[in-house]
């Protein structure tokens, strides 16, 4: 990979045309470019929201799914290849089942907002969804593996989770969305009851 990697502006693609791990080159419009880039995007995100204080289990457990990021952009790089394990899946289940055990049942939408590390969360769960989204359009026009749109589904959900427990790292809370609905009924609570 090194010597790969020595020129780095190589012109190639100039022509709007980019060149995939098996050495076939198609248009940067391409459906599978937009998979890799979506990706690449999510990936850089995450090492976006590394730069914040985490807790060290969410740290370490980020870095891994940067890994995993690497293998999936890798497999979509290579038509028929497979990168991503099935053991990057279950890491995420566990995770997910880990956290959100953590979390109190959420009793309407919240926003993505709180402090800067949640915030950056709910920037990768959207990646995360554009990403899943780029991924089953790819599947629609080719044969692949669904290991890759498992993961990014997956991955997006255990971001929104990783959301609410980075909001409550120093006490804080969910922000969550003024509806009309618990207006009312915040507004009926406060009403003195018929006598």
């Amino acid at each position: 990979m090194g010597n790969r990697l020595t020129q780095i502006a190589t012109r190639t693609g100039d022509d709007g045309t980019t060149g995939l791990g098996n050495n076939t080159r198609v248009s940067k419009n391409s459906g599978r470019p937009h998979a890799m880039g979506d990706v690449d995007e999510l990936n850089s995100h995450i090492g976006l929201l590394l730069c914040e204080p985490l807790p060290a289990d969410v740290r370490e457990l980020l870095v891994d799914v940067q890994h995993q990021l690497f293998n999936l952009g890798g497999e979509l790089s290579i038509p028929g290849f497979e990168l991503l394990k099935d053991d990057g899946l279950l890491q995420l289940d566990n995770a997910l089942a880990h956290y959100n055990a953590q979390l109190p049942r959420l009793q309407e939408f919240i926003l993505p907002a709180g402090t800067r590390a949640a915030a950056q969360a709910h920037v990768c769960r959207t990646v995360a969804r554009r990403a899943e989204r780029a991924t089953v359009a790819l599947q629609e026009s080719e044969e692949m593996r669904s290991a890759p749109r498992q993961y990014l589904n997956r991955l997006s959900d255990l971001l929104f989770v990783l959301a609410r427990v980075l909001n409550r790292v120093d006490g804080g809370d969910d922000i969550y969305w003024k509806s009309e609905r618990l207006a009312r009924a915040a507004s009926d609570d406060a009403q003195p009851a018929p006598s």
